[in-house]
């Protein structure tokens, strides 16, 4: 990790930044500018070391999700430290990876249209060429995987070059989203992606996005042992068709380790724990769970004050609101202040206890996102700070790579 960090350090800021973020670098954080947001690199590097042991103490793939960082830099940061690759949820951003030179790719998601699957298939052609590149993506429907294979085979015409796309069936084991069910469906669909010379089979997409934020570890450990049951039925009946079910893939940061345990997942794909959003924090913890610590966070002025009530300048246009307001981080102890709704470009700030107070005029005040993926996309740049949010130093501006790769 010392060697990581070391990388890190000496990557110098790219001619694209403004100016005025360039200038930052070295300065305190008084410097700057509200509202921003600001990486505590030094628990960024923290989770991101715990989650690399874990899963080396597990023996299972460790596969982040980098819509939720959308950064290149940080991309290839958590692969030096041990992923293998990343996961991506639109086509965009996994041109966006691909472009900043991860080549390992897999778009966790359904893509149906021939233009954006003729982009697939050109990524596919485009990995592999690189040593050790892939792509991967998941699939539910049987007109899904014709005209992924119509794609590819049109790549093929174009250049006069073969590739293989790697194809996951999603089956649903929750979510009530994408996927088809557990069992013929799923069985269906690996052997209609056998019939075609360039994809290959590769496993099943097994992800339950809900059982993430139930609140108990009991219960999501119920939840889980649910989906592992579905999984292994699924698995038993493709195998018996003759297809070899090469890999399990899923899990998110709130369930981790009932997948690594099972015995069943082969790779996990929890993004969030590296920087933790106030959802995430408010679940019970399990005692197997590496302990993640908050490293993204919002900071704010605050700009109008009372004797009941301050007011920051950070609102939803810098933070995202759907999975609730943002929590009020206090660096030296215990929060002191509750934050309110104030609209899109204001946060109203009250006290935590009936005996506190308001902060004052110009304070500084810093905000956990309820939810980092959406609120990291509201961003051009986030600004690492090493050695805390009190008296840390800004190190170095991370770019939203794939900020708006919504196609």
């Amino acid at each position: 990790m010392a060697t990581i960090l070391n990388k890190m350090r000496e990557m110098k800021p790219t001619p694209e930044l403004p100016a005025a973020l360039r200038a930052l670098i070295g300065k305190g954080v008084d410097a700057i500018d509200t509202p921003a947001l600001v990486i505590d690199l030094d628990a960024m590097q923290r989770n991101i070391t715990r989650m690399a042991d874990f899963a080396r103490k597990h023996g299972i793939r460790w596969r982040p999700h980098a819509k939720m960082h959308k950064s290149v830099a940080l991309a290839r940061l958590q692969m030096q430290a041990g992923a293998v690759g990343v996961c991506v949820q639109k086509t965009a951003e996994a041109e966006v990876m691909v472009a900043g030179g991860v080549h390992d790719v897999y778009i966790s998601n359904e893509v149906i249209h021939p233009h954006k699957l003729a982009r697939v298939a050109a990524l596919a052609h485009q990995v592999a060429a690189v040593a050790g590149g892939q792509l991967a993506i998941a699939v539910d429907s049987i007109e899904g995987v014709a005209r992924l294979a119509q794609a590819m085979n049109d790549a093929r015409t174009r250049t006069g070059k073969s590739a293989i796309i790697h194809v996951l069936v999603e089956i649903d084991v929750g979510q009530r989203r994408c996927g088809v069910a557990p069992g013929a469906a799923a069985v269906a669909l690996a052997l209609e992606v056998r019939k075609h010379a360039a994809l290959h089979f590769a496993g099943l997409q097994a992800y339950h996005g809900k059982a993430q934020h139930l609140r108990s570890a009991a219960e999501r450990r119920e939840t889980i042992s649910i989906v592992v049951d579905d999984v292994v039925y699924t698995r038993k009946l493709i195998e018996a068709k003759g297809l070899k079910v090469g890999l399990v893939t899923g899990a998110g940061t709130g369930t981790l380790v009932r997948e690594a345990a099972s015995g069943v997942y082969g790779e996990l794909q929890a993004g969030s724990f590296m920087f933790m959003d106030a959802d995430y924090a408010a679940n019970e913890r399990d005692p197997a769970q590496p302990q993640f610590e908050h490293a993204l966070f919002v900071k704010s002025q605050v700009i109008s004050s009372s004797a009941t009530q301050a007011v920051c300048d950070a609102g939803h246009k810098c933070h995202a609101i759907d999975s609730g307001l943002p929590t009020v981080h206090n660096p030296d102890g215990e929060a002191l202040w509750i934050f309110q709704n104030g609209g899109d470009e204001h946060g109203v700030l009250i006290p935590a206890g009936s005996q506190g107070y308001p902060p004052e005029l110009d304070a500084t005040v810093w905000l956990i996102p309820g939810h980092c993926d959406p609120t990291v996309n509201l961003h051009d740049h986030m600004i690492g700070v090493r050695g805390g949010l009190t008296h840390g130093k800004v190190e170095r501006i991370i770019r939203v790579d794939a900020r708006g790769a919504l196609t």
